[in-house]
């Protein structure tokens, strides 16, 4: 069958049983557009820039365990996705990215939108292609989507150019390919399997240690089972929440830089630490030679580069967890580590979540009449900063794919197109993206797509004023220098109508902002008002952005500081001021 490359794309995506694509047109993809003219099996969703549309694309993702497709025009379509591919590489989301670029006889030639894409993502992505000859095409396609999805995914480019989509092939798409090179471990080795299961056995205070690679590999029911069967308490990362429901008495909470004080007391006394689909980042970890500094360490992993990356690794499994763990828990039983089950009860009576419970509008208390009222059967996606932090702390996450959000990179302005992404992928599910005032700015003008699109998204702005998070380090650390970080202060027009006596206005109104966009907005200045309008707004089949005018130097805590040990946790200016000085 003859076809042109724009057609050829298009039914490589089919054979790929892609449903949906994220996007915006421009001159070099006009061929591929044409044909998704009449791609009526294709949703093909409109952004408002280009980072929206690859966001839109990971939340998808994330939220469908499928890969998620953006395609964009060159040169300055492809950079704006430049940090979307940061954002999924740096969490493992499997992305393909279809980029156009000028006809291969001007590569090169600094054509009018011409970047060099593959040079500028070959850092940040899985892998990425160039297409120069059209007989590579289909081989290409299929290649992405298969190195994309497998082993520990991430995202890959496919840069197209014009010509290429322009030109006859003949179309035939492979049922499997072979990379030379490319292999992939899942079964975990069987030594290496009985060696981690007599280690556990042995152990008086073991724990586990789980990541976003248990939600990657469908492993949750599999950890769970492990869990329930061997008594071992359990605490998870911030891409790991809803591996392990947050409601069983085995769950310790989140650990690392803003974990639960349980979680990290755990760390710093276990004698064995068994992560499972995690990495040992520095947020999780704090001091490196202090981390876990009684313990020995498993490592299951399906990524062999991540073993003994950070922390050396006394017994290491490489494959797929949701293998692995059948094959432990296969294996084990019940262990005897009561004293140890006992201490970490005492530590979570002790040292339970905490926020002050009086009259003024604090988040943490946003963020619990959320879940009060959503009962957690919810798709959450965040921005980042105190929000997604408090998000983490207080909505108790039960299942798998529900908690979506930027960790290693951090990006601000991924929630509200990530929601994007995870309302298209569930539409029958509620989807609330919980924001920041500062970083929901970055990318608030997909709203114009969400309510183009009809998706009943809710937005939760938290709205201090400031970039909360940078703005609590500068309280603990710097004196309250708040410089940069104040969104509220403005120079005054010399007009009557903006004179300096004039109250401060909201900038921007998000009332207004949501109104101008064709959504329903709210706006919250007292507690006793919070449950209403969240249950109003819950109730709306359209859009709704709720403005929550918070306490402007509320917290997150408790907190590590940077470069400290796990146990070095302080909850107050105080605690700050007294760890700088020893």
């Amino acid at each position: 069958m003859k076809i042109n490359g724009a057609q050829a794309v298009v039914e490589s995506l089919r054979k790929e049983n892609v449903d949906v694509i994220f996007g915006i047109p421009g001159g070099v993809i006009i061929p591929l557009f044409d044909v998704l003219y009449d791609a009526k099996d294709i949703n093909v969703i409109i952004t408002r820039h280009e980072q929206g549309a690859i966001h839109a694309a990971d939340g998808y993702a994330r939220s469908s365990g499928k890969p998620g497709v953006c395609l964009v025009t060159s040169g300055p379509g492809a950079t704006n996705i430049v940090t979307g591919l940061a954002t999924a590489y740096m969490d493992s989301v499997p992305i393909v990215a279809l980029t156009g670029q000028v006809p291969t006889s001007l590569i090169g030639n600094d054509a009018f939108q011409e970047a060099d894409t593959t040079g500028i993502t070959r850092p940040i992505t899985k892998h990425n292609f160039i297409v120069r000859d059209p007989d590579e095409l289909v081989p290409v396609m299929k290649k992405a989507f298969y190195i994309a999805t497998t082993g520990r995914p991430g995202p890959v480019v496919v840069d197209l150019p014009k010509d290429i989509l322009t030109s006859e092939i003949e179309f035939y798409y492979p049922e499997s390919i072979k990379i030379p090179g490319y292999n992939v471990t899942t079964k975990g080795n069987p030594r290496q399997i009985k060696k981690v299961v007599e280690a556990i056995k042995k152990a008086k205070r073991p724990l586990i240690y789980a990541g976003g690679g248990i939600i990657i590999s469908n492993a949750s029911e599999e950890l769970t089972k492990f869990v329930k069967k061997t008594g071992i308490p359990i605490t998870l990362t911030l891409m790991g929440l809803g591996a392990f429901p947050a409601t069983e008495p085995e769950f310790i909470g989140m650990l690392g830089m803003h974990g639960t004080k349980t979680a990290n007391y755990a760390v710093d006394k276990c004698d064995l630490l068994i992560a499972v689909g995690a990495r040992f980042d520095d947020r999780v970890t704090g001091k490196l030679s202090m981390f876990a500094p009684h313990a020995k360490f498993i490592h299951i992993d399906i990524d062999p580069a991540s073993i003994s990356k950070n922390v050396i690794i006394d017994l290491p499994v490489v494959g797929d967890a949701k293998e692995i763990l059948k094959e432990m828990t296969k294996e084990i039983d019940k262990l005897d580590i009561d004293e140890w089950r006992k201490q970490i009860e005492e530590w979570k009576k002790e040292y339970p979540l905490m926020y002050e419970d009086d009259d003024i509008l604090r988040p943490q208390y946003i963020i619990e009449k959320l879940y009060e009222l959503t009962k957690g059967d919810a798709i959450i996606t965040t921005e980042v900063g105190q929000n997604q932090m408090w998000a983490a702390q207080f909505y108790k996450f039960t299942k798998p794919r529900t908690f979506i959000t930027s960790g290693g990179l951090g990006t601000m302005g991924f929630g509200l197109p990530a929601a994007i992404g995870a309302q298209v992928a569930n539409p029958n599910t509620l989807v609330v993206d919980i924001a920041g005032d500062g970083s929901i700015q970055m990318n608030i003008q997909e709203l114009a797509t969400i309510t183009q699109e009809a998706l009943p998204i809710k937005v939760l702005i938290l709205n201090n004023g400031y970039l909360g998070m940078v703005r609590q380090w500068q309280e603990y650390f710097f004196n309250r220098r708040y410089s940069g970080t104040d969104l509220k202060k403005y120079k005054h027009w010399e007009d009557e109508q903006f004179s300096k006596d004039k109250e401060l206005p909201y900038i921007p109104d998000f009332v207004k902002l949501a109104e101008a966009y064709n959504a329903l907005g709210m706006r919250i200045e007292k507690k006793e008002d919070v449950e209403g309008a969240i249950k109003e707004a819950l109730k709306r089949k359209v859009a709704v952005v709720m403005d929550f005018i918070i306490n402007p130097e509320e917290n997150v805590t408790p907190m590590v500081p940077a470069g400290a040990p796990l146990r070095k946790m302080i909850s107050s200016k105080e605690d700050a001021e007294n760890y700088l000085l020893a």
